[in-house]
């Protein structure tokens, strides 16, 4: 699918189909047609790069220049409110003051930038201008992304180390286990792909550019920034979920332990017992207890008493 933003006398017009206006602004391949892209580079007179150049990891295969265009390829984060986020390649191609994007999946922040773009919320006057606004929506929901996953884990945080009077007598420490590794999965996609952005715009900031007076210096310091800012508190945000991670695993330990631990007191207190028991179960001719009235109550009463003394002695030790 090509959808083509073009600039009328009546504002940003939307238009989709493979033509590519001369007035066009932002051209946007979503999951393009092999036809779909040859006829998108005859119109702008360029090489795209194919989906398998964009997966490449090499700088220098994402952060390029050829034949007067840019090209800048970062990973974007996708589905990040399922269970299965996803880092995407999306490259961006400055040419003659315009914008194509190429992707192969869709991010929210691409449909809530062309939302803002169709209600005119934003200013896409250039091509530069269209690429540093889908980077400025990119980057903010990144930060949502980050504030939603903190509150996520100052969740399983409380639910872990919370021993007031609230507390559940029984925590499901699997589930916490399992919340905590997708939280852990979440935050790593989404420092991979602030690293990545923090590579594509101090690449940009070195790139002449048409209209520099749009797009200053400051604008592009001022968006090195914020990524910086939000790569920092994503490492914060991954220790802390390592921390918990090895809080949850301490925890079951705690319960394996004091469960194991139960289980060897029991042991040992119906020891006696069954020692009792298993020689007056012994079938000699010759026991003096047998042929007594009071042999039957005395071994039970033997038994209990050995069984409730190993407890007291387990209770005021503290092992119970």
């Amino acid at each position: 699918m090509v959808r083509t933003y073009r600039l009328t006398d009546a504002g940003i017009r939307r238009e989709d189909g493979p033509e590519c206006p001369a007035d066009a602004v932002w051209i946007d391949l979503l999951e393009p047609t092999p036809e779909e892209e040859k006829t998108v580079e005859a119109s702008v007179h360029v090489d795209l790069p194919t989906r398998e150049e964009m997966g490449e990891i090499e700088v220098s295969s994402r952060l390029y220049q050829e034949n007067g265009a840019t090209y800048m390829t970062a990973t974007i984060l996708n589905r990040a409110d399922t269970d299965q986020p996803e880092a995407t390649a999306v490259t961006f191609a400055l040419v003659d003051n315009k914008l194509i994007t190429i992707r192969y999946s869709d991010p929210t922040p691409f449909r809530l930038f062309a939302s803002q773009v169709e209600r005119r919320q934003v200013s896409i006057a250039s091509g530069e201008l269209a690429f540093f606004g889908l980077l400025e929506a990119i980057v903010d929901r990144a930060a949502d992304i980050l504030e939603k996953a903190n509150l996520a884990v100052d969740g399983v945080s409380r639910d872990v180390f919370f021993t007031g009077s609230g507390a559940p007598r029984s925590r499901d420490f699997q589930a916490m286990l399992v919340k905590v590794g997708r939280l852990g999965d979440l935050t790593s996609k989404v420092r991979e792909s602030l690293v990545s952005l923090a590579r594509l715009v101090a690449f940009f900031g070195h790139v002449p550019r048409n209209d520099p007076e749009r797009v200053t210096s400051t604008h592009v310091r001022t968006m090195q920034s914020d990524i910086g800012s939000l790569s920092d508190h994503a490492s914060f945000l991954a220790n802390k979920v390592s921390f918990l991670l090895d809080a949850i695993l301490g925890m079951i330990n705690i319960e394996q332990n004091s469960i194991i631990k139960i289980f060897s007191v029991a042991a040992v207190a119906f020891m006696p017992p069954t020692l009792i028991a298993s020689i007056y179960g012994m079938n000699f001719h010759f026991m003096p207890e047998l042929s007594t009235w009071f042999g039957y109550p005395l071994a039970l009463l033997a038994m209990v008493t050995s069984a409730v003394l190993p407890y007291l002695y387990f209770k005021r030790r503290g092992w119970l």
